[in-house]
């Protein structure tokens, strides 16, 4: 019984410690490199690099005055639908990963699709719905 207890508490402490990441905003990736974290902002733009079959998604502004680089990578590129550079252009997404430093910016790198999951964000502070 005893080990019972001892497994459940070590599986309920690391899945808190495995879904404890910080949603931080884009242009404050910097200051968390080698983080999990949780980002959320728009795709201003992307590229395609057909040599390594790799994607390049830029976050928080177009290139190259953005806050954050995803890197789609070539084994995981198949497994996303469409064209996420040209597709996903001007949608807001949350990206999930751990921050590196990505060419001189931060970065994730991301190879499942659950990692990058568009969301619905409402910059513009007006209610969504208007009641009349």
């Amino acid at each position: 019984m005893k080990r019972l207890v001892i497994l459940v508490f070590l599986a309920v402490l690391f899945t808190f410690k495995a879904s404890a990441q910080a949603t931080i905003a884009a242009k404050d990736a910097g200051k968390h490199i080698g983080q999990t974290v949780k980002i959320c902002d728009k795709v201003y733009s992307g590229k395609y690099i057909s040599v390594s079959n790799t994607t390049v998604l830029y976050l928080g502004g177009d290139y190259p005055n953005h806050a954050l680089t995803v890197v789609i990578s070539g084994a995981g590129r198949g497994k996303f639908k469409g064209r996420p550079e040209v597709d996903d252009k001007g949608k807001d997404f949350t990206v999930t990963g751990k921050l590196i430093n990505y060419q001189g910016k931060p970065g994730i790198m991301i190879s499942r699709p659950a990692q990058l999951k568009a969301v619905l964000i409402d910059n513009s502070r007006q209610p969504l719905l208007k009641l009349h």
